[in-house]
């Protein structure tokens, strides 16, 4: 029987590790990692569905120890998979398997390179993006690719949304290249690194908007970082304003006066450097704002700052 020892974490590595069990793949441990009790935990955990299937697992710190890679050399698996594990896997462990170690990544490799690939994907006003299944080395992202799957962003699609999308297709990515991994017919496609880029991991406070960029560029930030995401952000009134979801009613229209919130016939817009935005969802000081209660708190209209 097929053996792979699995590195999981997110919904992918809950789904993904699913497969390998319905595909008959023999899983003697599981490494993840531990709840950040600072984050928000929206997403599966690989550790209950591991304890549901009576399979060991583990949360090392460094998954590169000595001692770590010496448990897994003992096992002797056929693979190593990584289903959105968040620590690099360097080359003694890379090693290990006797066919190979392999990455599932939300992105069409080598697009979107490295961190948080699908709310980079959106950010950039991408129409497309899917998962990759392929080899690891020990540069990220970069080994030889066995399959792909592509899934549509639409215009006002959210990162959780698109992220959704993304895990069917890991499901669908794996589900279907299994065979010829375990059989040795499965393609290895080396990449064009030239047709794509590296991107790092984000942080809360890039989630800040400068009301000058145009219209359409603000939406797909704050679809890209609405949640389960922190959201995006500005300063209104000496009150923090976090905006969840918009609506892009003018993308091009330049405005006369300085960008603003402003309430009309029971609607919330905000000007942009260029283009309209409806703000269909957001909240002032952690509370929800609607737009009758925004006109009672400020008027008509406020100005935004135009590099937040």
């Amino acid at each position: 029987m097929t053996s792979a020892v699995v590195f999981a974490y997110h919904n992918v590595g809950v789904r993904c590790l699913r497969v390998l069990l319905a595909r008959g793949v023999r899983v003697p441990l599981v490494v993840t990692h531990q709840d950040n009790p600072n984050e928000n935990i929206w997403f599966g955990s690989v550790s209950q569905v591991a304890a549901e299937q009576g399979i060991p697992f583990i949360t090392p710190d460094d998954p590169n120890a000595r001692d770590v890679v010496a448990r897994i050399a003992v096992l002797r698996p056929d693979f190593l998979f990584s289903f959105y594990y968040r620590l690099l896997l360097k080359a003694p462990l890379l090693a290990v398997p006797g066919l190979g170690a392999l990455n599932m990544h939300g992105s069409l490799l080598p697009k979107y390179r490295g961190r948080v690939p699908v709310n980079w994907a959106i950010i950039h006003g991408e129409t497309e993006t899917g998962t990759t299944l392929h080899y690891m080395t020990e540069k990220p992202d970069n080994g030889d690719i066995v399959a792909q799957t592509a899934v549509p962003i639409l215009p006002d699609d959210t990162a959780g949304e698109v992220f959704d999308k993304v895990t069917v297709a890991a499901e669908l990515t794996l589900y279907h290249a299994l065979p010829g991994l375990i059989a040795g017919t499965a393609p290895r496609i080396r990449q064009d690194l030239s047709r794509g880029a590296y991107f790092g991991g984000r942080k809360p406070e890039d989630g800040r908007i400068a009301w000058s960029q145009p219209a359409t560029q603000i939406h797909n930030l704050v679809r890209a970082v609405a949640p389960p995401y922190p959201g995006a952000y500005t300063d209104v009134g000496g009150h923090r304003l976090v905006v969840q979801r918009t609506r892009v009613v003018d993308a091009e229209k330049r405005q006369d006066a300085a960008s603003q919130l402003r309430y009309a016939d029971g609607h919330l817009y905000a000007d942009c450097g260029a283009g309209t935005l409806e703000i269909l969802a957001c909240t002032v000081d952690g509370v929800p704002l609607s737009p009758a209660v925004f006109e009672q708190q400020f008027g008509a209209g406020a100005p935004l700052p135009p590099a937040d």
